[in-house]
């Protein structure tokens, strides 16, 4: 125990090395002088910022100090057990050197996001691929997963729209996740995931395959200054619909934006306010002009040629028929439990796909 206890705290004085406490409790005085100035609310945008950044970063400083103090108190208690032969305290030390594992390895992950955008939040996008009903049905799947994990980690999701099919599932379905690093974190799972089942849409019982494509973008900031001039903008309302076509709104509030120079089109249906859909969707829209120039100049660079998403490939594989596993196939990562994984235990996943990120050299 000594000696795993030894390793984790080598790999916590690295992690401390990298990520700079010093640094960030500098930042966090100078956002505690701004965040006290009496004007700051004028701005309540900028004002939010701030304050948004000073919680955060303090955040990040109480947890190194917190992990560090456990390393220390579990170093003591260890010495106490092994020193009175107690049982009970080495059990209770055994724990804490398992919990204490977990969590060093959850924040050297955070360490291995140092991309461009990784800080931000997340916009997802899942849409049904190949595969029919049985695809539409496959990407709610999806879509509920990443809920899920979002949900469990505590962190907070916004959905801005869902396209449902007409028999079952959806076409497509774009959220947030508000989280710092979410997108570092989910920008692995961008691609094609595969399912494998009995199709519970077809009455002779056969075996289905089918395919759903997920989209990850960084959220747009004020400082990305994407100018989008109102002329190459054609902007349509219409009524929120649910399930099956059902209008779920009596006005038309719902908005979609179709930018004509590049043809993508965006919609947003989760606000009652046709405003506060419009704002949404350019946000929307604007990630994904952000993206498509950060992949243009990335292209650019290397020499190649690139659409910017690559819906095309394929990451990962679901097997529910004739046996249960879920396998990453770039990582090689895989669990036989395929029912915790679709109710959002996928932080194993997102692990390994980071390492394998960095350990390939990508951004």
């Amino acid at each position: 125990m000594q000696a795993e206890l030894a390793a984790l705290d080598s790999t916590l004085s690295s992690i401390i090395a990298v990520l700079d406490p010093a640094a960030k409790r500098e930042e966090i005085a100078a956002l505690a002088v701004e965040a006290a100035r009496p004007d700051l609310w004028d701005d309540q945008e900028n004002a939010q910022a701030v304050t948004s950044k000073l919680s955060r970063s303090q955040a990040e400083v109480d947890r190194l100090d917190a992990l560090r103090a456990r390393v220390d108190d579990l170093e003591v208690l260890i010495e106490l057990a092994e020193a009175e032969d107690d049982a009970d305290t080495l059990a209770e030390a055994t724990r804490e050197l398992a919990a204490l594992s977990k969590d060093i390895a959850a924040l050297e992950i955070r360490t291995l996001l140092s991309g461009e955008y990784d800080e931000r939040d997340a916009l997802i996008t899942v849409r049904s691929e190949a595969g029919g009903v049985d695809a539409a049905d496959w990407a709610s799947m999806v879509l509920r997963m990443y809920l899920r994990w979002a949900e469990r980690h505590g962190y907070a999701t916004e959905v801005y729209d869902i396209s449902y099919a007409e028999e079952a599932g959806i076409k497509s379905a774009t959220f947030t996740v508000k989280e710092p690093f979410a997108y570092g974190m989910l920008s692995v799972v961008q691609g094609t995931h595969r399912l494998i089942r009995i199709s519970p849409f077809d009455n002779q019982g056969r075996r289905q395959t089918s395919f759903a494509g997920v989209d990850v973008l960084p959220v747009t900031e004020e400082t990305d200054h994407i100018e989008i001039p109102e002329s190459e903008l054609r902007i349509d309302v219409f009524r929120s619909s649910g399930p099956g076509g059902q209008s779920v709104n009596t006005t038309d509030s719902a908005v979609r934006i179709t930018h004509l120079p590049t043809g993508l089109v965006v919609s947003c249906q989760n606000e009652k306010s046709q405003l506060q859909n419009k704002v949404a969707a350019m946000q929307v829209l604007q990630s994904r002009l952000l993206e498509k120039a950060r992949a243009e100049k990335e292209a650019e660079l290397r020499g190649l040629l690139s659409e910017g998403n690559s819906w095309g490939s394929q990451i990962r594989n679901y097997v529910l028929h004739p046996f249960q596993m879920v396998k990453d196939v770039r990582t090689g990562y895989e669990v036989g439990n395929a029912e915790a994984v679709l109710n959002g235990e996928i932080d194993a996943f997102i692990d390994a796909g980071i390492r394998w990120r960095r350990q390939q050299g990508e951004r």
